[in-house]
This record gives structure tokens, sequence and C-alpha cells, in this order.
């Protein structure tokens, strides 16, 4: 035996490792089945090709390969222990991937089906997951190219992009493998944390630029340009005042956050009825002429008595006054007096001029006596009425005496 195998070499080298036909035989000699130099012509082989068993060699047979025929496989003029095991050596002309997927059918294939397909795609670099296990080879694979397949979202769903590439081919930032549809995406996590009105907007209802999402302005008015019914005369900065529950809500007090808590009537006024100037909501004067001037000019005192509205007038109405006449004057008015009006006495301008406090001065038209009594009217007359007159007092100074009589010559 030793000798046969120094000169059948391959032979010699499966018994030793243990491998194929001669090495799974039990121990014997060689000639108990082959004959010894007969000639190059002899038949070496006794092979009943019937009742061999294929289990001994090194390619058992299986599925789709029990049955066949040995010729299928084993070709003339080539040694049996010669025949190649790889699939494709038979199948080359069976592999429609036309070699993209390489020579080593048995990947994905196996014996029983050459339809039937096992690859395990998770041994890949690209797992398919979720909805991806559902796809099939050619949704990714066109025309059997397997070999450098772009493993990018865009590469296969370029066409499902509805954001048209504005936002980018890194699709894998906002949607998962479960549904195109679906968003993973938290906007929670950056600067801009979508809050009330916000959080049912499309995406492109903000992001209209392309490819940066995150270079888009913050600012209320970037977007809300539009909706501004200031028209930009109380700046940009919306979130002074709005809040993200609604464009009409209003978070701004003015009451607490300005020095001019409104009170009353302007409880009622608009923002536009004070700030008329742009972008001056936190300048505009508190004082009550610098918006209530024009009513002053056209029915009011027309500018004589001074800016210090709030002096006589109160926020409740522009007719109510406060200014009491008996309390902040040296002059208390009773009677007649009560009724007049304030410009019946003050004429001209209340702080350049101010009335004295004789009656002459306001009833000199009145007077009857054409001076004749002087002009200390108090003396006769009272403020009830201008007919009539207070008693004489008989303590006087001086005595009511009647004329003489004179008789005239005759």
């Amino acid at each position: 035996m030793r000798l046969c195998m120094d000169c059948h070499k391959p032979v010699g080298s499966d018994i030793k490792a243990k491998t194929g036909f001669h090495g799974r035989l039990k121990s014997q000699e060689c000639k108990q089945c082959h004959t010894e130099h007969k000639g190059r012509e002899a038949k070496l082989v006794k092979l009943n090709e019937s009742t061999f068993d294929h289990k001994q060699t090194d390619f058992q047979l299986k599925g789709k390969h029990l049955g066949k025929a040995c010729a299928s496989c084993h070709k003339p003029g080539i040694k049996h222990r010669e025949t190649p095991t790889a699939c494709i050596s038979c199948h080359l002309k069976n592999d429609h991937h036309k070699g993209g997927m390489g020579k080593k059918c048995e990947t994905c294939h196996n014996e029983s089906s050459w339809k039937d397909a096992h690859f395990d795609h998770s041994t890949t670099k690209f797992p398919l997951i979720n909805s991806h296990a559902k796809a099939k080879c050619a949704d990714c694979h066109p025309d059997q190219r397997y070999a450098g397949t772009s493993t990018t979202c865009v590469s296969c769903h370029r066409d499902d992009d509805a954001h048209k590439g504005r936002n980018g081919a890194r699709c894998e930032n906002c949607h998962e493998e479960t549904k195109w549809e679906d968003s993973s995406f938290q906007h929670s996590q950056t600067r801009f944390p979508l809050r009330d009105r916000h959080r049912g907007l499309k995406c492109d209802s903000c992001h209209k630029n392309s490819g940066a999402p995150e270079k888009v302005a913050m600012r209320c008015a970037s977007c809300h340009l539009k909706d501004d019914p200031h028209k930009d005369s109380l700046g940009d900065k919306c979130e002074r005042c709005h809040s993200e529950r609604g464009w009409k809500n209003t978070r701004f007090d003015h009451n607490t956050d300005t020095k001019f808590p409104l009170k009353d009537k302007h409880k009622d006024a608009k923002c536009q009825d004070c700030h008329t100037d742009p972008g001056v909501q936190t300048k505009v004067p508190s004082n009550c002429f610098a918006c209530h001037e024009k009513i002053d000019a056209e029915k009011g005192h027309k500018g004589r008595y001074g800016e210090k509205c709030e002096t006589c007038h109160v926020p409740k109405g522009f007719k109510q006054t406060i200014f009491d006449h008996d309390r902040d004057t040296k002059f208390i008015l009773v009677g007649k007096h009560r009724e007049a009006k304030c410009d019946g006495c003050h004429k001209g301008n209340l702080y350049d001029s101010k009335p004295e406090s004789i009656c002459y001065n306001c009833h000199e038209k009145d007077d009857i006596h054409f001076k004749g009594y002087g002009n200390k009217c108090e003396e006769c007359h009272i403020q009830e009425s201008w007919r009539k007159t207070s008693k004489h007092d008989p303590n006087a100074s001086y005595q009511l005496w009647l004329s003489k009589i004179m008789t005239p010559v005759k």
C-alpha cells in the first residue's frame, strides 16, 4: 500500500488526511479494488455506479442532486476526484445574475430548488429590517447588479423624496425603515422646539430653501411678516407679545410690562392708537396731551389750559374731572358760580393769566350802576343770584339818607 501511494500521491494525500473517497475507506490493501500493472490500457477502477455511495466523497448528493446520472457531473476525460464541486461549474448557464453575485451560488441557493434563495442579508453591511425585509432583490439590485450597490436611502428613494432634494440626501436623519411617511426626526432636539400651533406644520412650511434646514431663521417675522397686522410698526420681536398658541393670543401685559398701566377707557384702546410711529413701542410718551392734543384742540380747551390733562381729567372718561375748585383753589364756588363753565372765568391761558377773585373783573358788563357804587359788588350782591341783594348793615360806617326836596324858586 505504501508503494502505491508513492506513485499515486493524490490518493495518498486523501488517505493521510482522511478526506475524499479513499480517505473515508476502511484501511485495506489497494489490490482489493484495483488490478496491478496489467498495462496502460488496463481498467484500474472497478466502480458500480448504481451501488456507489456518494456519501463517501467530499460532495454528498442532496435535494435535486439525488437521482442524477453520474455523467451529469462527471465528464469524460476528467477523473472523478477532479470533478469540480463549485455550483457554477455545472450551473453557469442557469445563473440569471450573469455573474453579478459572484461564483458562490451556495451562499443563497440550495440543492432543493434553484429558485429558492436563503441569502442572509444581515451578513452584509446593510441588514434588511422592517419594510426593507419585504423588498425584492430586484427592487434594489436592478439588472442583477449587486457589487457596489449604494446603501444610501436616496439612491433608491429619490423618486419618493417629497422634499425634492431640498433637505439633502441623508434621509435617515428623519425617516426609518418602518414606513417612508413616518419621521423619527425630533425637532425638540434642535434650537427651535415645535410647540402648540407649530406642531402640526409641514416641514416645507418653514424650510423653503434647499439643503440646509439648520440655517432657517428662527425669528417669528421671517415666517409671519405677511401676518403682521402692525405692518412692522412694532418691530420684529413678535415673541414679546405673541405666543405659539395662536397669532391672536397675546401674553404682553401693559400693566406689568410697562410704566403705563391701562385703566378704564385706555383698556379699550388699540395698540396703534398710541403707538403710531414704527418701532417705538417703548418710547411713546406717557403724558395725556401726547395722544389727546387733537381732542383738546377741537373739543376742549384749545391749548389754553396747558398739557397736564391729568390735573383735571381721569381715564374713565374725558368729560369726567377730578378737579375740585373748592379744595384746590382759594376761590370757593357757591351759588350761581357752581353752574359756571371753566371758560366763563378763565378766558386766557390757565397758567399764564390767573383770574382775580373780585366780582367786578367778571361782572363789569352786568353793572347797572355804571361804576356809581364802586367795584365791590359783594357788599350788596350775593352769589345765589345777581338780582338778589344782601340786607343793609345798620352798623355800617355810613348811613343812607334821602336827598332833600328842593322847592323851586318862584
